[in-house]
């Protein structure tokens, strides 16, 4: 269990340290983080709201900090290549998140071609109807991918690698709030990069 602990403890230093220099994309992170909590407990009551929210609002802030304002050159905080950092992401690197939201963008088509998804779901009858079901599977897209990628680890690395990730992701929305509450208070200081990241490395 203590080993378990330490690797989530890399996982998430890694992931903060190459990955969350950007201020803009720190505050994101943290609208995201109170997206994703209440996206958590919208699903007990209502998945549909919470997919709808975890998706439109948590999943998008999040990847638009990622994608537009986190820099790409040179790591000189890190000694890292961009290139690099890819190559050694233990969950989603960028090209694996471009997959994913494609799937996501493109499930509604599914729903075109078969409105009951192979009798899964019931045929839609009204736009609410098709929202409704475009949530479902956007819902079922989510947990397929949490899954795929830990068990894709299973295989490429170890079994406590998968789980360490998964128990990152799901707690990620915790960790994110202790991290950057105070992102935007620095964003408006006019401070784009943080320079903790710089200080630890010293």
């Amino acid at each position: 269990m203590n080993s378990f602990f330490k690797a989530l403890e890399s996982q998430r230093w890694d992931d903060h340290r190459y990955y969350h220099h950007s201020r803009i994309n720190q505050s994101l992170h943290f609208v995201s983080a109170i997206s994703f909590l209440s996206a958590y407990v919208m699903l007990f009551t209502n998945p549909v709201a919470a997919a709808l929210t975890g998706w439109l609002i948590a999943m998008t802030t999040r990847q638009t900090g990622h994608f537009f304002f986190e820099p790409k050159g040179y790591d000189e905080v890190n000694q890292a290549t961009h290139e690099h950092k890819e190559a050694i992401k233990v969950g989603y690197n960028l090209k694996r998140k471009i997959v994913l939201i494609a799937i996501w963008a493109l499930s509604p088509l599914l729903l075109y071609l078969d409105p009951t998804l192979f009798g899964i779901l019931k045929a839609h009858s009204n736009p609410v109807g098709f929202v409704r079901n475009v949530a479902l599977v956007w819902l079922a897209v989510g947990v397929g991918g949490l899954l795929f990628r830990t068990v894709h680890l299973f295989f490429l690395k170890d079994v406590q690698t998968g789980l360490v990730w998964l128990t990152k992701i799901l707690t990620d929305p915790f960790h994110d709030i202790k991290l950057y509450y105070k992102a935007p208070l620095f964003l408006l200081r006019g401070e784009l990069i943080d320079p903790a990241i710089s200080e630890r490395h010293a």
